[in-house]
């Protein structure tokens, strides 16, 4: 038995959904027709939580949730809105850099996450096969070279420090997916509905598990 936790967020600026936490949870819940002897996603079992939007904070709820669940893997995932695709995140930066307040109000600027963490991480997943297994799926997806500097790659970081220092058999990572087509109504932005996001995380979740070393393939970006 593989043991995996998703993670999503709670909404944020000013939204009234967060599609990662609605995606997160509709995967966990539908796995089981995948999870067949011989099925993309045999013997695995998943567990989820939502995570609050907000500095510190965060990586305390996330290690509560690995400390719970005992898992082999973490897969967190975000909501970047403005972004046509499923991204599989490459690199994590020990940088906040917050645009925005996070939910208690908290706008860090220039800040070490830990002060006396490398400058970053990369992710412990196999990225690139993780990329071509959403797109296997019918679905479009890309690496990402940024998670950003708000509170996703926070996480992203304290959860690549969290298998550095204590936890070395652990892998994971860090997923970002788009918009709703709900909360985009009124505005020009790409979006993908929730069971579409589901899908593209189990594809991520079944390539991770049974993917030993990445595959090649063009996944680089000039900006």
């Amino acid at each position: 038995m593989t043991r995996v936790l998703l993670t999503g967020f709670e909404p944020f600026g000013g939204e009234s959904a967060n599609p990662s936490w609605l995606a997160v949870r509709a995967a966990a819940e539908t796995a089981s027709a995948f999870a067949q002897p011989g099925g993309p996603l045999a013997g695995v079992e998943f567990s989820t939580a939502e995570l609050p939007c907000v500095f510190g904070e965060v990586v305390v709820a996330l290690r509560s949730a690995v400390e719970a669940a005992d898992p082999d893997l973490v897969l967190c995932v975000g909501q970047a809105g403005g972004r046509p695709d499923i991204t599989v995140e490459r690199v994590a930066l020990n940088l906040d850099d917050a645009r925005i307040p996070d939910n208690s109000g908290a706008q860090p600027i220039d800040r070490p996450i830990e002060a006396d963490g490398p400058a970053a991480y990369l992710a412990a997943l196999p990225v690139k096969a993780c990329v071509a297994a959403v797109r296997e799926a019918g679905l479009p997806a890309s690496v990402s070279q940024t998670a950003g500097t708000f509170v996703c790659n926070h996480v992203f970081y304290g959860l690549m420090h969290l298998i550095a220092t204590e936890r070395p058999a652990l892998r994971g990572g860090f997923v970002h997916v788009p918009y709703l087509p709900e909360q985009v109504v009124d505005r020009c932005e790409p979006s993908l509905p929730v069971a579409s996001v589901a899908a593209g995380l189990r594809a991520v979740v079944a390539a991770a598990v049974t993917t030993a070393e990445d595959i090649r393939m063009v996944g680089g970006a000039t900006h």
